[in-house]
């Protein structure tokens, strides 16, 4: 599903990551894990087109994502589900229309965008709550609405940036179990933490990174 050949990212003179090699199988669950600034994210960034690898191959469901013109972006993110530790969230907009944003630019049906978006409250344990605007949610709640978004369109990888990041105990563990449940249903998910408790309680591989170098796996 992903496949990294020797993938290296600078920006002018620094190297935020150097010589990453790395194969994740459909369907599997990883953290990707180190100190700030060790590359957790740029590697993200990389996997959902938002940045290209400087040297390497980085593929992402067959796709080479070193090559990929801007045309072909959004056929990319179309099987990528991204959840920001921010969420991310436009508050003018009830928790349906935020759901649902990604099948409007999509061009889906109404009925479609409807069917979809209460199917995914429902999964992130937000029944009836398409109506209300994200302002009045708890923080765990509007990292729901975040993940809902996310998996609207049912995509086959699911990336996750410090997802817990702005969460207390209790709320961090509700939104792992609702991202460990996503993938027993078949979606590969890519975690960025740091949150050592957390790994503990919910141990999965483990792809940790030290100034831009993959030191574990």
């Amino acid at each position: 599903m992903i496949r990294a050949y020797h993938v290296a990212k600078r920006y002018g003179d620094v190297h935020a990551l150097r010589d990453v090699t790395v194969k994740l199988a459909k369907g599997e669950f990883c953290y990707v894990t180190g100190p700030s600034g060790a590359g957790k994210t740029t590697l993200l960034k990389m996997l959902y087109g938002s940045t290209q690898p400087t040297e390497g191959k980085l593929l992402v469901g067959g796709i080479d994502v070193a090559r990929l013109s801007r045309r072909r972006l959004p056929y990319l993110r179309r099987n990528i589900g991204i959840v920001f530790q921010d969420f991310k969230l436009i508050d003018s907009r009830t928790v349906g229309e935020n759901v649902g944003l990604a099948l409007e630019v999509l061009g889906s049906s109404r009925d479609l965008i409807n069917r979809r978006v209460s199917a995914v409250l429902n999964i992130v344990g937000l029944p009836g709550r398409g109506s209300d605007y994200p302002p009045t949610l708890s923080g765990g709640e509007q990292q729901r609405v975040a993940v809902a978004r996310a998996i609207v369109n049912d995509p086959s990888i699911l990336l996750a940036d410090e997802p817990t990041g702005n969460l207390d105990g209790a709320m961090a563990i509700e939104v792992m179990e609702i991202l460990r449940a996503i993938n027993l249903r078949g979606t590969t998910v890519m975690v960025a933490t740091h949150d050592t408790g957390l790994m503990n309680r919910f141990p999965y591989r483990k792809l940790r990174f030290e100034a831009g170098r993959l030191v574990e796996s």
